[in-house]
């Protein structure tokens, strides 16, 4: 808890006293009010008074346990003061203005519509005849106390109803976030293994012919070298910003391989002996920033497997720009769909999901004439794709 919510509560704490403080003070409060017309009394009084005024405010220190039967038994003391007399009039019986209010406050629907008539039949049965003024006046101000407790009452409810909508509220913006950073981990991971696929198969397969040439070609072989020396360094440089973007550190705002670097990635593959092309028909569109980045990506899982299981010579990479469509397809002469196409694979499982954000589609089969493999992506480039 911090230092400014500790004053915060405490103070909260100390406005709200107990329960059984205020209903003991509120009857001590109706018990004085109803003692105040006899210091206007010069006559002596009968102390047998005292009860019926005590009867009258005593039973409101349980009003909230029992407000009926509370009601109930301030309406009994209430006609045994006039009963024993020689006391001064009561303009207002308080107690029973209290207990009527609790009543509408507190009470289910049964017990109130049973307080209402009990209250009318006492109404009628303790008013002498003649006091017509009187049972006015007794009703209106017992239907304004009833009015202020069925105010309290709607009043609580709806506090509680914006209680439980704000926690229901923090409850689904809690969800919400949980869902948000868990989306952003599948993201994360699934740039991570394109990042890392691409760049240990590009640097697998150079080692792996780096020893083959190292006597008979040192020029390649050195160039094989190199090859995995620019791998690496590239690898480190696109996980350092994706990590950036975690940490918002120097490197957050740096930004994500796009379309513009597809040469360079075709460059880089084209080093480890398979013959890379790639052609652009149409006429290119700006594309947004989630687009551009899964363009690149998409390319770069579909290189990444033709390296890794194809065995291919061959691989052609097409991007055609249509009116709302960027199509992308990449093409080998290696062995198949059941090498280069695995339909199960975690990276065309992204393919697919990177192509499903950006409202598009993907699809992986044989490539035409049925020799090798072809991954054909479609993003869409509306604004509400």
């Amino acid at each position: 808890m911090s230092l400014q919510t500790r004053p915060l509560r405490a103070f909260r704490a100390f406005r709200r006293p107990p329960d059984a403080a205020v209903d003991a003070a509120l009857a001590a409060a109706v018990f004085l009010a109803q003692l105040a017309p006899f210091t206007t009394m010069r006559e002596p009084w009968s102390p047998a008074l005292y009860a019926p005024i005590l009867g009258a405010s005593a039973p409101l220190l349980f009003r909230r346990r029992a407000p009926l039967a509370v009601m109930v038994a301030v309406l009994v003391a209430v006609p045994v003061y006039d009963l024993i007399g020689g006391g001064p009039s009561q303009p207002i019986w308080y107690g029973w203005l209290v207990a009527v209010y609790t009543v509408a406050d507190r009470s289910p629907r049964a017990h109130r519509l049973a307080g209402c008539g009990i209250t009318v039949l006492s109404t009628f049965l303790i008013v002498r005849p003649g006091s017509l003024d009187t049972a006015v006046r007794g009703t209106a101000i017992w239907l304004a106390a009833y009015a202020l407790g069925r105010a309290a009452a709607l009043r609580r409810e709806r506090a509680a109803d914006l209680e439980e909508r704000a926690v229901r509220l923090e409850r689904e913006r809690r969800l919400e976030a949980e869902r948000a950073a868990e989306r952003e981990r599948t993201r994360i991971a699934r740039d991570m293994h394109d990042i890392l696929a691409h760049a240990v198969s590009l640097m697998v397969v150079q080692a792996e012919s780096g020893p083959l040439v190292v006597r008979s070609d040192p020029d390649r072989a050195e160039a094989a070298f190199d090859a995995i020396a620019a791998s690496g360094r590239d690898a480190m440089g696109q996980l350092r910003r994706m990590l950036g973007l975690l940490k918002d550190g120097e490197h957050a705002r740096d930004p994500q391989p796009t379309l513009g670097r597809l040469p360079e990635l075709t460059g880089r593959v084209g080093e480890t002996g398979l013959r890379v092309s790639l052609t652009v028909t149409g006429d290119p569109a700006t594309l947004r920033p989630d687009v551009d980045v899964a363009a690149y990506r998409i390319v770069q899982e579909a290189l990444t497997n033709t390296v890794k299981h194809a065995g291919a010579e061959r691989v052609d990479v097409a991007l055609t720009w249509e009116d709302d469509v960027l199509r992308i397809t990449v093409t080998d002469d290696g062995r198949g769909p059941g090498a280069a196409g695995r339909p199960g694979g975690r990276g065309l499982v992204g393919v697919r999901e990177r192509a499903a954000a950006c409202g598009g589609d993907a699809a992986f089969g044989p490539a035409p004439g049925g020799r090798g493999a072809r991954v054909e992506a479609r993003l869409g480039l509306g604004a509400g794709a």
